[in-house]
C-alpha cells in the first residue's frame, strides 16, 4: 500500500547533463559557444550574405542556385559562363533573357571581383588602394585591388572552421583510436603505439606543411588539414590511454565480459563514452590551434592555393599596406575573437568535468 504522503523520486541527472548543467552557468563560455554558433551559420549561409551571384535566379525557363559556386566553380551552371553572365548578373540576365529574376545576396560584393558602377542598377564602383576605407558601402573596406574586405571575411569562415573541425576531427579518430588499443590491451600493443606517439610528437607540423608546398604542384587547404591532422593526434592518445587503463579495471567492464561482450564491445560502447569528457577538453584547444597556426600560413602565404579565401590572406594584405589600417584590424580581431571563444569553451569544459574543479567558478 502507498503512502499519499510520501513524495515521488527525483530522477536523478546523467553524466552528461550535469555536465551541461554546470556549463551553462558560465556565462562567457555560453557566449563563446553562441558566437561559435554564429560563425557557424555564417560559414553555411555565406553565399547569401554577401556576393555577386543570385541566391537563386529564373533563366530560360529554369531555375538556378548560382550562389553554390562560392562553395565550389562547378556547382555554377555552366550555361552562365557560356552566355558571359558570371561577372553581372542583375544587367547580363535581362539583356539575355528579359523574363528572368534573380534574388541577391544582402550584401552585393565580391571576394576576387571589384563591384564595377551599374553592375547592380544605381550602385557605384567599389573604390580601391588607399581610398577603399570602411562606408555603408563597403562595410569593412576595399582591399587595393576594390575587392570588398567583408565578403571575404565572410567567405574566410568557412575556411577558417573547416580547417579547425576537419583537422582537428582527424587528429582525434587516430588519437582516440590508438589511445583505446594502447590503453585497453597494453603488453606490446601499448609498446608499439607509445613509441609511434614519441616519433609523431618530434616531428614539426611547419616543416611538414612548408615540404608539402614546396613538393606539390597544385597545393590546396585540404593539404594543410591532413598535415595538422596527422601531426597533431598525440596529447588525445596519450590522454585516452591514461583513461582506458584507469576505467578497464571498472566493475561495470568485469560484468559486461562476464555477460560475454566482445572486446570491441566494451572499448567503444562501455569504456569510451566514459573517456570522452577529458578528452574533449584538448579537441577544443586544438581547433583554436589549427585556426590560428592556417592563419598564420595564410599571413605569410605558404598554405592554400589562391582561389582560397582566407583570414590569414586579408591580414597579410594589411601587412603589405600598412596605411589601409582596415585590412589589418577587421581580420585580426575575428581570429583573436575565434581562438579566444575556442579557448574559454575548453577552459570551461575542463573545470566541469574535472571533480577536483566542478566548484571554482
Amino acid at each position: 500500500m502507498n503512502d499519499e504522503n510520501t513524495l515521488p523520486m527525483e530522477k536523478s541527472r546523467g553524466y552528461w547533463a550535469e555536465t551541461w548543467r554546470r556549463f551553462r552557468r558560465r556565462r562567457l563560455a555560453m557566449c563563446a559557444l553562441g558566437y561559435i554558433f554564429l560563425l557557424s551559420l555564417t560559414a553555411i549561409l555565406s553565399p547569401m550574405i554577401a556576393g555577386t551571384k543570385p541566391v537563386i535566379c529564373k533563366y530560360q525557363g529554369k531555375i538556378y542556385f548560382p550562389c553554390l559556386g562560392y562553395f565550389h566553380p562547378r556547382l555554377e551552371n555552366a550555361v552562365f559562363f557560356r552566355d558571359d553572365i558570371v561577372r553581372a548578373y542583375p544587367r547580363r540576365l535581362k539583356e539575355m533573357d528579359p523574363e528572368s529574376w534573380a534574388i541577391f545576396p544582402l550584401v552585393y560584393n565580391d571576394t576576387v571581383y571589384r563591384v564595377r558602377e551599374n553592375d547592380m542598377p544605381g550602385r557605384p564602383e567599389n573604390p580601391y588602394g588607399t581610398h577603399g576605407h570602411p562606408s555603408w558601402q563597403n562595410p569593412c573596406g576595399t582591399n587595393v585591388y576594390g575587392y570588398d574586405v567583408f565578403s571575404m571575411l565572410v567567405h574566410g569562415t568557412r575556411t577558417a572552421l573547416l580547417v579547425g573541425f576537419v583537422s582537428t576531427g582527424l587528429a582525434s579518430m587516430i588519437g582516440i583510436t590508438l589511445g583505446a588499443l594502447a590503453g585497453y590491451f597494453g603488453s606490446w600493443i601499448d609498446l608499439v603505439i607509445s613509441r609511434l606517439i614519441e616519433v609523431v610528437i618530434c616531428v614539426p607540423t611547419l616543416v611538414l606543411i612548408l615540404a608539402a608546398v614546396a613538393i606539390i604542384e597544385k597545393p590546396n587547404i585540404w593539404y594543410v588539414m591532413m598535415i595538422i591532422g596527422v601531426t597533431s593526434w598525440p596529447g588525445i592518445a596519450r590522454l585516452t590511454r591514461g583513461e582506458f587503463i584507469k576505467l578497464k579495471q571498472s566493475e561495470y567492464v568485469s560484468a559486461a565480459r562476464s555477460l560475454g561482450a566482445s572486446q570491441f564491445r566494451i572499448i567503444f560502447r562501455h569504456i569510451l563514452p566514459n573517456a570522452l569528457a577529458p578528452v574533449l577538453v584538448p579537441i577544443t584547444f586544438g581547433i583554436a590551434a589549427a585556426i590560428l597556426l592556417e592563419s598564420s600560413l595564410s599571413f605569410l602565404g605558404i598554405s592554400a592555393s589562391s582561389a582560397s579565401v582566407s583570414w590569414g590572406a586579408v591580414l597579410s594584405d594589411g601587412h603589405r599596406n600598412l596605411s589601409m589600417w582596415w585590412l589589418t584590424f577587421f581580420p585580426g580581431l575575428l581570429i583573436f575573437m575565434t581562438v579566444l571563444a575556442y579557448n574559454l569553451i575548453g577552459e570551461a569544459l575542463q573545470e566541469v568535468t574535472d571533480p577536483r574543479q566542478r566548484g571554482s567558478r
